[in-house]
């Protein structure tokens, strides 16, 4: 039988990564190969504010953008601007003045959010909450979160070399905005260091770590060899995981050769104790996968890291279809040594409607991108149930398709019981039926303006 690739679905067709060329930007016309290669380079022309976005763009971008910016900035955003130049480089527009091109750019839709891309009745579902996990709810130490039996999430920074606008620690993670007042870490670096160490050595009932903040890219080397050097002492530690999206927004910063001999060392020492180290990073769409962030991967392993993968999220217009899904997840695997392993559904934060997809469509999403990839890297689309952890799009108990609420159940105990019926997940409420979405209004009322 001839297997008729036209007619499948989807048809793969091997693509190779690009680096788009950043001179094509007024702002960058004169910025060599070495300083872009340059990881100082890059946080250093960070882009923090329109004034600065102004700067790089240049006639490309007409005003109607940077007003709508302005407005979103004032009106909506809960992360603050930081934009490092790689990650810039990878939205439009190309040579051509295209203001409309960068609004339909998928990579801006989450890296640079505008006031016309929200939700023009319900910007944030009425149950939306800044700490949508409860996160903070479950440290059991300032920084350090204990929500599965076995694993603990540890915040050693709150800053990253990037803000995502979706991001599901805007509660805490960057400056303040004139929506936001940002929680703060109150301890020193290294007390807190000490305080999540000492919790790990008093449980041991705790073998996996993942290491994040914020970002591990922002922790100084030293300071994060020492403490990856005094987990891996701890006999109870089986896996350590770094969380770090600087492996897609300044990949310059883990080709660093100090960096890289860290890791190296990092690795010979858990190898040594049969200790499985990886690096988890967040690229969303396939344009944000490029030589240089390939490049990273390979150096990565090369030091000795066991995997590299990736944490995306599902978001609308941004990688909500079969295609862009796939896309991704083969520039990924085929092309850039990183192995697609979670998609999560976009978390009830405030001001996210727009980007969040009902659990139907991520159900229909899992279902469309099985049998393309190898088992190992067919990503799992996931919920993050507050107060329960990760659960398979499948694994809700019951699902009111009317008014999207899902309910889940977890099989075991970390803090308090479960709720009669289980923990609720809200589907948006612009993806209801009419019937729906009247009762939210009765409920709970929208906002018009």
């Amino acid at each position: 039988m001839t297997h008729d690739a036209a007619r499948q679905p989807y048809r793969y067709v091997r693509t190779p990564l690009t680096e788009p060329d950043w001179r094509r930007l007024p702002g960058w016309r004169h910025v060599t190969a070495a300083e872009w290669r340059d990881a100082r380079w890059q946080r250093a022309h960070c882009v923090k504010n329109v004034r600065e976005l102004r700067e790089v763009y240049g006639a490309l971008i007409g005003d109607r953008f940077y007003t709508d910016l302005a407005e979103d900035t004032a009106r909506f955003a809960t992360m603050s601007m930081l934009l490092p130049p790689q990650m810039l480089n990878t939205m439009a527009p190309g040579g051509e003045p295209d203001t409309d091109a960068l609004y339909a750019d998928p990579v801006r839709s989450y890296m640079l959010p505008v006031a016309s891309d929200r939700d023009p009745e319900w910007p944030s579902h009425p149950l939306a909450e800044r700490d949508s996990l409860h996160e903070a709810d479950m440290w059991v130490t300032e920084g350090l979160t204990h929500r599965y039996p076995t694993k603990v999430l540890a915040e050693l920074v709150s800053t990253c070399p990037q803000y995502c606008g979706h991001c599901t620690r805007m509660d805490l993670v960057g400056n303040s905005t004139p929506q936001v007042a940002k929680n703060r870490l109150v301890l020193r670096p290294a007390d807190r260091q000490e305080q999540i160490l000492d919790y790990l050595k008093r449980t041991p009932g705790v073998r996996d770590v993942v290491v994040s903040g914020g970002d591990v890219a922002n922790v100084p080397w030293p300071r994060l060899e020492s403490f990856l050097a005094r987990l891996l002492e701890l006999p109870s530690i089986r896996d350590i995981r770094l969380a770090t999206k600087a492996l897609i927004g300044i990949p310059q910063h883990w080709l660093q050769p100090e960096v890289l001999a860290g890791m190296e060392r990092v690795a010979d020492t858990a190898a040594s104790r049969a200790v499985n180290l990886a690096v988890h990073t967040h690229a969303n769409h396939t344009n944000s996968v490029t030589p240089l962030v390939a490049e990273a991967a390979r150096a990565l392993l090369d030091a000795g890291v066991r995997d590299v993968r990736n944490q995306g999220v599902l978001m609308r217009g941004v990688n909500d279809t079969p295609a862009a899904l796939l896309d991704l997840c083969f520039a990924l695997q085929g092309e850039a040594n990183i192995l697609p392993y979670y998609f999560y559904m976009c978390d009830m934060i405030p001001n996210a409607e727009h980007w969040r997809t009902s659990l139907a469509e991520a159900r229909a999403l899992q279902e469309s991108i099985m049998g393309y990839l190898p088992g190992y890297a067919t990503p799992r689309i996931v919920c993050d149930v507050p107060f329960v952890g990760k659960r398979w799009v499948h694994q809700a108990v019951s699902y009111d398709r009317e008014r999207g609420t899902s309910l889940w159940a977890k099989d075991y105990r970390v803090t308090g019981e479960d709720p009669d019926g289980g923990f609720a997940y809200h589907d948006p409420i612009r993806a209801l039926p009419e019937s729906g979405r009247r009762w939210w209004r009765a409920n709970h009322g929208g906002v018009r303006e």
